[in-house]
């Protein structure tokens, strides 16, 4: 009895162990911190000077087929939590992620893919109320990403109601009910080098969503289906890289309200790599109101099209990055009256 005893316990702790074994993995830590310093225009100021700092811890592991899961947990901003993620890569079958909204899935993905020193031109400083398109990339959402194929990836994004995120465990989020419900992105990406060197720095994108939206508060009045859709081209040959990206979102608000529902959108950018270190960088970024739900629509084609154009250069010293940006914006907010300028210093610190 006790030699049984014995037997079973060495059985049950070498199955241990090997479960042990099978379910280790790697976590690590990184993060950073940056220093800025605005200088607003004719705008008050007030204090210049300005922090951030985020955090992100990386677990991986492999199953016993090969294939390979990893989990991804970003904090922000004063070590609050902003999103998690988790991929499964199953070699040729492709990427499964599930992910709770920090906008790494879907459209919003290639919402800007221009060429650039270091921020888009409305991500520097002044971002002048431009409207881009989202999809439903900061929903809670899972996505399927194929292998890539003669130079092409395809992405399926599916959110069952856009606007939660964070959802825990055994749990369920609320509806979200005068709103959008469940929706779709499909995005492509193709580089069409076909074994040439003077076509390996061309990519093509393109993506489209679509989120149903209603209104349980106000049934006779429903809102139409949401609609967004991206497109961008971009080229690298040696030092310099240039690009365009065109989209447009259609919001689905079509009722006596006097507002827009529709928006276009288009941007240029070009920037050109000194050396491995310093690299300089010009970019445009153009949004238009296009739509509007009553007859009398709005004159002056100056209150409907919001225009940034900004200049840039950065230049890293090991885990440090020195960068400046200077912005500029006709019609912020969409007013002709609100023309806004700034200028940006940044000091990046990665760890």
């Amino acid at each position: 009895m006790n030699k049984l005893t014995k037997v079973g316990c060495s059985a049950l702790c070498g199955s241990l162990a090997a479960i042990s074994a099978a379910n280790a993995g790697d976590l690590s830590v990184t993060g950073g911190a940056e220093l800025t310093y605005l200088s607003h225009g004719s705008t008050v100021t007030g204090n210049p000077f300005g922090m951030a700092s985020a955090v992100t811890f990386k677990g991986s592991g492999e199953l016993d087929n090969g294939w390979t899961f990893a989990l991804t947990i970003a904090e922000g901003d004063g070590v609050a939590y902003s999103a998690s993620n988790v991929d499964l890569v199953m070699g040729g079958l492709g990427t499964i992620n599930f992910n709770q909204g920090n906008s790494g899935n879907g459209i919003v993905t290639y919402d800007n893919v221009l060429p650039t020193a270091w921020e888009e031109p409305y991500g520097a400083g002044v971002s002048g109320g431009v409207k881009t398109v989202v999809g439903v990339g900061t929903a809670n959402n899972v996505s399927y990403k194929s292998p890539k194929i003669l130079g092409t990836e395809i992405s399926l994004t599916y959110a069952h109601e856009v606007g939660t995120t964070d959802t825990a465990d055994k749990a369920a989020s609320g509806a979200n009910n005068t709103e959008y419900g469940r929706g779709w992105d499909a995005t492509v990406k193709i580089n069409p080098s076909l074994g040439t060197e003077i076509l390996s720095g061309l990519n093509i994108y393109a993506g489209g969503s679509i989120i149903d939206a209603y209104d349980n508060a106000a049934a006779t009045n429903m809102n139409q289906d949401k609609l967004e859709g991206v497109g961008a081209v971009t080229y690298a040959l040696g030092p310099v890289e240039i690009g365009a990206t065109w989209s447009a979102l259609y919001n689905g608000a079509e009722s006596t309200a006097a507002a827009y529902h529709t928006y276009k959108n288009h941007g240029f950018g070009i920037a050109f790599n000194v050396n491995d270190d310093f690299s300089v960088s010009y970019g445009e970024y153009q949004s238009r109101k296009a739509g509007y739900t009553v007859s009398n629509v709005q004159s002056g084609e100056d209150t409907r099209v919001v225009q940034v154009e900004s200049w840039q250069a950065a230049y890293t010293m090991g885990g440090a990055s020195f960068r400046v940006a200077d912005v500029k914006v006709d019609n912020a907010l969409w007013s002709s009256t609100a023309d806004q300028s700034a200028t940006v210093v940044s000091m990046g610190l990665a760890f």
